[in-house]
């Protein structure tokens, strides 16, 4: 009877999409496999099946093991990543990986998961107020404790995307000007690459004079908006500094070439052009299943990992990949929808999660084909090729829709 039920109360829209998206995803990495002796859509295939009995376990469980353990998860994922430093296996510069024979497992992937399960269990246990600047602490410190021990591997993507759970943070009390002041300093970072230091600078002024009269500010905040300029004149003149020495050449010329300060169609900039090329030449309705010529010819590398999306477009054209992304879009805004609904605070927090997770992969991953966001290797959510990431999305997804179907909202 508990089968039953959990079968019933299923959120059915969730898994058809995520049955969607797996498949497409497989389809693709076939088409882009087809190029290369690689068995890539083979190894996929056997990825995809074994995603079956984890989905099973993962609603067998009790729903209650998920909240009551979240900790002791969190705690395992932070060690996974730990041993890495000892035990990993390099890959391309990278040492992100567990080997096992030819098999490899990365533990970052599982780690969101993790981070959201305790992310939610904190919030919902003591009912803090992230008003409270000791609380916003250790709530950041959740977040950023797997963010140390990922950039050193060195991997900015997988780090990249805990920055969602600042947005998170802010759904539950987080004040408003840490996301203001992430964007600020992107900003002034950006600009900075831009324009010289001292024009920047000088903008910066004369935005905080203009909002000094504007407002009739006392004396009081003539003080903290000095402060602030020191603050900004500080952080741009040491933009330059981070640029050259802190970023490695890669991550330079990618900045560079987005930026169009260094055109290299040949070398670093290679991807990107090529990926351009292949989505614009799908047209509206694309050249057909297999019949991509840049994605035959195999000129768009890695394409059946972080550039998939651009078989979508060369095959399936301008509105297969509207559907694809409102296929995402839709499990966005479902996830959403289920989280509003919970009535518990961990519920709630692990819901928005999952859905701030996936869509700064997605999000992150489609700007990056586009060319309007450097290349930084983060994958496409059930679409990109490899065991680690399809499994670890499709525990996060399903973690949160057990719930749902277990009503842990009325625990």
């Amino acid at each position: 009877m508990k089968n039953q039920s959990i079968k019933n109360n299923l959120d059915w829209i969730c898994v058809i999409i995520y049955s969607l998206l797996v498949i497409m995803g497989w389809l693709n990495i076939y088409s882009s496999s087809l190029s290369s002796m690689e068995d890539t859509f083979e190894k996929q295939l056997i990825f995809i099946v074994l995603t079956i009995p984890l989905i099973f376990v993962i609603l067998s469980v009790d729903g209650k093991f998920y909240e009551k353990y979240a900790s002791i998860i969190y705690g395992i994922s932070l060690l996974s990543l730990a041993g890495l430093f000892a035990f990993g296996k390099t890959i391309a510069g990278q040492r992100c990986w567990y080997a096992f024979g030819s098999f490899t497992l990365q533990p970052s992937e599982f780690a969101k998961a993790a981070t959201a399960l305790a992310l939610a269990k904190y919030l919902s246990d003591t009912q803090i107020n992230l008003k409270d600047v000791n609380r916003q602490i250790q709530a950041l410190a959740i977040v950023f404790l797997p963010v140390m021990l990922i950039l050193p591997q060195p991997d900015p993507g997988s780090a990249l995307i805990y920055s969602i759970f600042i947005v998170v943070l802010y759904r539950e009390g987080l004040p408003a000007w840490y996301i203001w002041t992430g964007f600020l300093a992107i900003l002034l970072f950006v600009l900075t690459l831009v324009l010289q230091p001292q024009y920047v600078i000088l903008l910066a002024l004369l935005v905080i004079v203009l909002v000094h009269f504007k407002s009739r500010l006392g004396d009081r905040n003539i003080v903290l908006s000095s402060i602030l300029f020191v603050l900004i004149s500080g952080f741009v003149l040491s933009v330059n500094y981070v640029f050259e020495n802190v970023f490695k050449q890669h991550h330079r010329d990618r900045f560079n070439i987005l930026l169009g300060k260094a055109v290299d169609m040949k070398g670093i900039g290679y991807n990107t052009n090529q990926s351009e090329i292949a989505i614009g030449s799908g047209g509206w309705f694309g050249k057909g299943f297999l019949e991509g010529t840049q994605t035959k010819g195999g000129f768009v590398p890695e394409q059946h990992t972080d550039y998939i999306f651009t078989t979508v477009g060369e095959e399936w054209g301008f509105l297969g990949s509207l559907f694809v992304i409102a296929l995402f879009v839709g499990l966005f805004l479902r996830i959403i929808y289920l989280a509003e609904r919970q009535k518990t605070k961990f519920s709630r927090v692990y819901g928005y999660c999952v859905a701030g997770i996936l869509f700064i992969h997605f999000f992150v991953n489609i700007a990056m084909v586009l060319g309007v966001f450097p290349t930084i290797g983060v994958p496409l959510p059930f679409f990109s090729y490899g065991g680690s990431g399809l499994w670890g999305f499709t525990i996060l997804l399903f973690i949160f829709i057990k719930m749902d179907a277990n009503k842990v909202n009325e625990w």
